[in-house]
């Protein structure tokens, strides 16, 4: 069974491309690998979230996960922060990266040209701490999208130098995790990019539906094909592709052959594709409503996913500190 890690920022609520890129895939992989996944509240410092909106985001996403399906019975939940281990090893790993390789990741660079007043020491070692959340427990595999590809380069360079550094197969190398079927990229509301959290585009897993109308009826379109069978510009593709991951496919074709036949009204598209929305996420807001005011619950998994994650985290870092040369007397 293959060991498999992956976690997601506390910033904000998961939303459709979670779910369809990433989400959805970690409900069938749980039930065939060894997996860990965690919400990586330490990542979310480098913007400086206020105490009480880093609890309850972690909250937020905690119970999402669960109201998605990720079962603690089947595979180890935990918040990042309830695990020391890790900490330290992000301490001990920092010893083997250098400045010049870290100034030149993608990640480091935009975020430092987005926001230049706040380029902290979290921004510019976050590779490191991404590397460690997967070594911590020897992950064989990670899935990650397009945007992350450069940062498991990193966890692989940075397990390979350690093996090298002290002459043992400490770490295996994490592979990119490969879906059965290809992930669903799902498109933002404006017209261009993927739906994303910080791009202002996203429609929450558990969004009120007087919302997701608003915001659906907003979405960017144009004034409609002036041929038979024209190709769909970008703006009209997403719209296509959002119905294509929560319609049936009878309403999908419906909506198809009226565009194809320059007989398509938007306004009509948005509302069916509305409602389809609202009613593809009904079972996830209704589970996440229970979840989350269930505080025993919430409790019991994020304790018993602490225990498990730091048992797996433990035994790595006695092997890296003995190599280290940290021995007790």
């Amino acid at each position: 069974m293959n060991t498999v890690v992956s976690g997601i920022r506390s910033t904000g609520n998961l939303h459709l491309g979670n779910y369809f890129g990433a989400i959805k895939n970690f409900v069938q992989m749980q039930n065939d690998n060894n997996c860990f996944f965690f919400i990586a509240d330490w990542h979310s410092l480098t913007t400086h979230p206020t105490p009480a909106d880093l609890h309850l985001n972690v909250k937020q996403v905690l119970a999402e996960y669960l109201a998605c399906g990720i079962d603690p019975e089947k595979a180890t939940i935990y918040v990042q922060s309830d695990v020391p281990e890790i900490p330290e090893l992000y301490l001990l790993m920092n010893m083997n990266a250098y400045l010049g390789e870290l100034e030149r990741t993608t990640s480091f660079k935009d975020k430092a040209r987005k926001s230049p007043e706040n380029v902290n020491a979290g921004l510019l070692t976050y590779p490191v701490l991404m590397a460690v959340d997967i070594l911590i427990h020897k992950a064989e595999y990670v899935p990650v999208g397009k945007d992350q590809e450069q940062n498991l380069e990193m966890a692989r360079k940075f397990a390979k130098r350690f093996n090298n550094t002290y002459g043992e197969e400490t770490f295996p190398i994490p592979k990119s995790y490969s879906f059965t079927g290809e992930s669903v990229k799902i498109p933002g509301l404006d017209g261009s990019g993927k739906m994303g959290k910080s791009e202002g585009n996203a429609i929450g897993l558990v969004e009120d539906p007087k919302d997701i109308r608003k915001k659906v009826m907003k979405a960017v379109s144009d004034s409609g094909p002036t041929e038979m069978n024209q190709e769909k510009p970008e703006v009209i593709q997403n719209l296509f592709s959002l119905m294509d991951a929560v319609s049936t496919k009878d309403t999908y074709d419906f909506f198809n052959d009226k565009y194809n036949n320059c007989e398509v009204r938007y306004g009509d598209l948005k509302k069916q594709l509305a409602e389809d929305i609202i009613n593809f996420t009904a079972p996830i807001r209704e589970r996440f409503l229970d979840i989350s005011q269930d505080e025993a619950y919430l409790r019991k998994v994020t304790q018993q996913g602490a225990e498990q994650a730091r048992e797996s985290a433990a035994k790595t870092l006695a092997e890296v500190r003995r190599l280290f040369g940290f021995r007790k007397f």
